[in-house]
C-alpha cells in the first residue's frame, strides 16, 4: 500500500513531506507508548499515534517507519514538523480515532509484521 492510500482512507492531511506519498508501506503500528514501540515493534513503516513530543519522531527514526499518523485530530508542533521534513518522514493528521483509524488500514490490506517475541 502507498502512503497515499492511507492518506485516503483516513481522510488524512499532510503535514510534510507530501513528495514522499508514492513510498510503499507494508505494515503499521498504533501506540502512545513509544518505550512500547521500542521495545516490541519490528519492520514497522507506519506509526499511528496521539502523543505529541518529538520523542515520537525520533521513535520512527529509530525504528526506520516513514510515515507517522497523528490521530484524535492531534497536531504536531512546527518543530516536530521540521525534525520530520530533516527525516523525510511523512506526517499525516487524522480525526479518526486510533481504533478506527487502524481498523480501517487492517481492514484494506495493511497489516503488521511480528513484533519482537512472537513465535
Amino acid at each position: 500500500m502507498k502512503i497515499r492510500d492511507i492518506k485516503e482512507l483516513l481522510n488524512a492531511d499532510v503535514l510534510c513531506c507530501e513528495e514522499e506519498l508514492d513510498k510503499e508501506v507494508n505494515s503499521a503500528c498504533g501506540s502512545d507508548m513509544m518505550s512500547d514501540v521500542l521495545a516490541y515493534v519490528k519492520d514497522q513503516a507506519v506509526l499511528l499515534t496521539g502523543l505529541l513530543n518529538s520523542q515520537v519522531i525520533r521513535t520512527a527514526e529509530m525504528m526506520d517507519m516513514v510515515c507517522i499518523v497523528f490521530v484524535r485530530s492531534k497536531k504536531p508542533t512546527e518543530d516536530m514538523i521540521e525534525l520530520a521534513k530533516k527525516l523525510d518522514i511523512v506526517i499525516l493528521t487524522t480525526d479518526l480515532r486510533m481504533y478506527n483509524a487502524c481498523g480501517r488500514l487492517f481492514s484494506e490490506g495493511l497489516g503488521s509484521s511480528k513484533v519482537n517475541g512472537d513465535v
